[in-house]
């Protein structure tokens, strides 16, 4: 909470509030267009790390043909995470290189 000089009047605002408090008009919609944003990649990550529990349980289960295809799933959803800057390339990248390792471990041991 944080008291706030506005209107002539001393008022008691939250953090958030004052955020919002931005005199210029681009300023206010770039804050708009960032909780928008802000939002949509924490979904976007939230999907991608879901995706990556169901591969790890397919795994454990044993479960090779679902874990290739929730691998094709993940490769494409952290592929297009990196092009939309939600995670760095090399980040996104080195996910799929460590869930492609896993997989393969696990098919040659089932030989």
């Amino acid at each position: 909470m944080q008291l706030i000089y506005l209107r002539g009047k001393i008022t008691v605002v939250s953090i958030e509030e004052v955020n919002l408090l931005a005199n210029i008009k681009s300023a206010e919609k770039r804050i708009r267009t960032i909780k928008k944003r802000t939002a949509l990649n924490r979904s976007r990550k939230s999907e991608i790390k879901t995706y990556i529990k169901k591969f790890d349980l397919a795994l454990e289960k044993g479960n090779i043909d679902e874990a290739k295809e929730l691998l094709k799933i993940i490769d494409k959803k952290l592929k297009r995470a990196a092009c939309k800057n939600v995670i760095h390339k090399n980040n996104a990248s080195r996910k799929i290189s460590n869930l492609t390792r896993k997989l393969n471990k696990k098919i040659q041991e089932a030989v």
